[in-house]
């Protein structure tokens, strides 16, 4: 059962840009407190890359995007975005949604605070 339904992958230049989006397939509990992304390449551990706030905004990256991808949310759409620029080979991954609907707090990790995944879209940067 699909709720978290992530869009706009694809194969781009290194120094390209992607913007990927994550909407809930149907509403799952409300308001989500924490959406976030995260990536996996072939033969490597889930990495964190962005993590937002929804009541306030506010977000957290990891190290290997900061400067270069942006997390941004539409609140009335449940929906989180994901702006990659400057984009590296090592950005080639399946970048997966993530979302958590209770408490009060955001973290970027671990990966088990999230409660909901998406499928995952698959992100190729090529030279």
């Amino acid at each position: 059962q699909v709720q978290l339904v992530e869009s706009g992958g694809g194969s781009v230049q290194a120094g390209g840009s992607l913007r990927l989006s994550c909407a809930e397939s149907e509403p799952i509990e409300g308001v989500p407190v924490c959406m976030a992304w995260f990536r996996q390449a072939p033969g490597t551990e889930r990495e964190a890359v962005a993590a937002i706030y929804t009541k306030s905004g506010s977000s957290s990256y990891g190290d290997s995007v900061k400067g270069r991808f942006a997390i941004s949310q539409d609140p009335a759409k449940n929906t989180v975005y994901l702006q990659m620029n400057s984009l590296k080979l090592e950005d080639t991954a399946i970048y997966f949604c993530a979302a958590h609907y209770r408490g009060s707090i955001c973290r970027l990790w671990p990966s088990t605070d999230y409660d909901y995944w998406g499928q995952g879209t698959q992100v190729t940067v090529s030279s």
